[in-house]
């Protein structure tokens, strides 16, 4: 009986151990965090530059950003003038996540009457 019960712990132990995250949120929830919380105190640029860099990490893990990711991202890009892409993100993002067509289509109505 000891014997099962001690494999059966390092079974239970090792599977604490493992990742069974379905998104790659890499620094995502740090940077909402950033953004939020002490709004100003990083610039817009950084933030996407951590993005980007989580983002090609999520796409070698084969794993999808989670919601709201590309949102952010295209938020991010508007606050920089860069609204090409910024679109491209919304877009990416109600795609990904039908859930968030009808904001995304309001926020993207907004960039077509410009």
């Amino acid at each position: 009986m000891k014997p099962f019960l001690a494999l059966f712990a390092v079974a239970l132990m090792s599977g604490c151990a493992t990742d069974h995250s379905l998104y790659a949120w890499g620094h995502y929830e740090d940077v909402i965090y950033e953004t939020y919380a002490k709004p100003g105190a990083t610039p817009p640029e950084k933030e996407i530059e951590t993005l980007e860099a989580d983002y090609q990490q999520a796409r070698a893990a084969n794993k999808p950003a989670p919601p709201g990711w590309h949102a952010h991202l295209g938020y991010l890009y508007y606050q920089t003038g860069k609204l090409d892409q910024a679109v491209q993100e919304f877009n990416t993002e109600k795609a990904n996540f039908p859930e968030s067509a009808v904001y995304m289509d309001r926020l993207l109505a907004k960039f077509t009457k410009k």
